[in-house]
């Protein structure tokens, strides 16, 4: 009985003459095709040039004269003084290198601070509504809504509730609950630098909340389930499955928290009007008044270099390490 056979690929069959043959779609080439990639980075591109690299060259070069009010209309008269400026400020036996020590280390607690128990309140608050329940959707809404407001208009409510005496708060602890006797100066002394660290916890925790909160979207169920069994606690798991399945959510969400409350310049200025006290004297309010106070651009600009440097070598230092860790876990 004679078989017919079949090619494997019979359905491609050969055009029959006089028939047009298929042509093969072509990419389009020439310059048209090698130029879109760059028109499409092109505003991107100018936009980041306009906003941050030249303004940063700018910076450097201010940083380099003696820009004082005598020569800020005329650039080209400013006496070019080089490495100057950075001397008389990074001089800790001086006045002026003394008081950018102080504000330093005021800058480096608070934001430690600031970052540490913003981490710990959006772990807290992503942990506990993990789970799903009644009204979830609605202390999810309420939780991110101090990260939703404009920060001008938040740090202004919070400056109308700490004044001395008609703040809100003066008026809960004084008048209401009777837990103090006098009212304390909240904006002014001891007290200001905590009236920060209030304000700062209250902006920044939300968007820890929401970096935890997508991060443990990603942990499988099925981890908890076997910690379960093993008759692992709330505790040992948080301790041995959520922590470490958060690590590289944490270890991205640090650093930004940190470089942003390191560098926050409208919160301060925002809360004490922009003359803060000596005890929450941040380095970006010590900068603004060098600058803008005293008429010293390039005392100032050589400060903001500084800072920028200081805080490029912690990001590459922090990097390294964490880095380092991950492998040797690996």
């Amino acid at each position: 009985m004679a078989t017919s056979t079949t090619a494997p690929d019979a359905d491609r069959r050969e055009p029959r003459a006089g028939s047009p043959a298929r042509e093969a779609p072509r990419r389009p080439r020439g310059p048209r095709r090698s130029l879109l990639p760059y028109l499409l980075l092109a505003p991107a591109i100018v936009l980041e040039l306009a906003i941050h690299v030249i303004p940063m060259v700018v910076g450097v070069w201010m940083s380099l004269l003696e820009l004082t009010q005598f020569h800020i209309r005329d650039w080209s008269t400013a006496p070019f003084v080089g490495l100057e400026n950075y001397r008389a400020t990074l001089d800790l036996n001086s006045a002026a290198g003394k008081e950018l020590l102080h504000s330093f280390w005021v800058t480096l607690v608070y934001s430690v601070l600031s970052v540490g128990f913003a981490w710990l309140l959006g772990i807290s608050a992503a942990v506990v509504l993990q789970r799903p329940f009644r009204g979830r959707a609605i202390l999810r809404a309420l939780f991110l809504t101090p990260y939703a407001l404009p920060v001008y208009t938040a740090v202004i409510t919070w400056s109308f509730l700490l004044q001395r005496d008609t703040g809100l708060v003066n008026h809960v602890l004084v008048d209401q609950l009777g837990l103090l006797n006098d009212r304390p100066f909240w904006l002014i002394g001891d007290n200001s630098f905590w009236s920060l660290l209030v304000v700062s916890v209250w902006r920044n925790w939300p968007f820890a909340f929401l970096c935890l909160m997508a991060g443990l979207q990603n942990v499988p169920g099925e981890l908890y389930e076997a910690a379960a069994i093993d008759g692992a606690g709330f505790w040992r798991r948080l301790r041995s499955v959520t922590l470490p399945m958060l690590r590289p959510v944490n270890l991205v969400l640090l650093l930004v928290l940190f470089l942003w409350t390191f560098n926050d310049f409208n919160t301060p200025y925002v809360l004490f009007g922009g003359s803060a006290p000596e005890q929450a004297d941040l380095i970006s309010i010590h900068i603004y008044r060098s600058s803008f106070k005293t008429w010293d651009f390039g005392s100032g600009s050589a400060m903001s270099v500084a800072l920028l440097l200081f805080l490029l070598v912690v990001s590459a230092a922090y990097l390294l390490i964490t880095n380092r860790r991950r492998d040797d876990h690996a």
